[in-house]
């Protein structure tokens, strides 16, 4: 399956239908993105683990949560 959607300007997108359905995405619903070789993005709906893994080293992140930070990724 193959499925254009179409940037914001501020990064956003929605999901297309068929996608949500493929994915059994609902509303709230987290996803995560992984990057691999030659730009292809892969996309996939959260699983426990990946939260587990991402409340364990989110008390590891405060330093990168400044103002600093927030002028250097403001757009990305």
């Amino acid at each position: 399956m193959e499925t254009v959607a179409k940037v914001t300007a501020k990064g956003q997108t929605t999901i297309p239908k068929e996608v949500r359905a493929a994915l059994n995405i609902a509303p709230g619903d987290l996803i995560v993105w992984e990057i691999g070789p030659e730009g292809r993005a892969v996309v996939r709906r959260a699983q426990p683990w990946d939260l587990e893994y991402l409340r364990a080293i989110e008390g590891t992140l405060s330093e990168w949560a400044g103002p600093a930070d927030e002028e250097a990724y403001r757009d990305l």
